[in-house]
């Protein structure tokens, strides 16, 4: 299945609330679940009412829509969540937080998944002094992000690293705001991931 390249507002519609895919603007009155607070299509406004299996498959996608995995990525990742000791859910958000471009998010480098995964492609990133342009890599607690000397002058990483208020700085992650790197202080506990996702919903979609 190919990347989705559509209205990203209509993601957020369809599953009812902010997913928060658009940065800035979904902090703001124009935010597409403000102005219409029904899920998109002719029939959208319609009452609906879900069984358990449509429950556990909506938290599945909006947990890949979030990350922007597509689904066999999503499905890998599963697996080596299910092969580890602890909870299944926890592990599965846990590696999904600690891939490249999900961190230079949560770093403030980039204002929404979608712009973090371009500039990790364009290879503006390094990984301990290493150039690495795989959104999908998985970090390490020690590892340094930074952003390359020659794209420091790009006006959208300032931008956005002054816009960091809206979302904080998570506990696992330490900036450095005057070298433009980040450092991995450790793995994210569930406690720190704040996401809209019941992902106990997910385990047992995929343990059936």
């Amino acid at each position: 299945m190919a990347r989705y390249k559509d209205a990203l507002c209509r993601l957020c519609r369809r599953e009812g609330e902010k997913l928060y895919l658009k940065g800035d603007r979904c902090y703001t009155d124009k935010c597409g679940v403000e102005r219409r607070k029904y899920p998109p299509g002719q029939h959208g406004q319609r009452r609906k009412k879900f069984s358990d299996y449509a429950m556990q498959l909506r938290e599945k996608q909006k947990a890949k829509e979030i990350y922007g995995v597509l689904e066999n990525q999503f499905k890998r990742y599963f697996h080596q969540a299910e092969k580890k000791k602890g909870v299944t859910g926890s592990h599965l958000l846990q590696m999904l937080e600690m891939r490249l471009d999900n961190v230079v998010f949560r770093l403030g480098f980039a204002s929404n998944r979608r712009q973090a995964r371009q500039l990790v492609l364009h290879g503006h990133f390094t990984v301990n002094d290493k150039r690495v342009n795989v959104p999908s890599y998985l970090l390490r607690p020690g590892d340094i992000v930074a952003l390359k000397e020659a794209s420091r002058k790009l006006n959208i990483i300032e931008e956005n690293i002054a816009k960091m208020e809206h979302r904080g700085l998570p506990s696992w992650v330490e900036l450095d705001t005057n070298n433009l790197k980040g450092k991995i202080a450790q793995a994210p506990e569930r406690d720190d991931i704040v996401l809209p996702v019941q992902e106990q919903l997910i385990v047992e979609l995929y343990s059936k």
